[in-house]
């Protein structure tokens, strides 16, 4: 099996999405494991999902 691109990380404060080919941190800082949102970015180029996803996710901030 191959190595996963994204990884939701724990962080102080919540969780964050890191990004192992670049190694950096993607996107937003995240209260609640944002698990569906890195399935969908490891799976592949599904624009459609990923932004309905980040935006739920930044709606559960609020």
């Amino acid at each position: 099996m191959s190595r996963r691109r994204y990884v939701a990380r724990g962080v102080p404060g919540g969780y964050r999405i890191w990004d192992n080919k670049v190694r950096r941190w993607w996107g937003d800082l995240y209260e609640l494991c944002p698990d569906e949102l890195v399935d969908a970015l490891n799976r592949g180029r599904d624009h459609e999902t990923i932004t309905v996803l980040l935006k739920r996710f930044r709606a559960q901030k609020r």
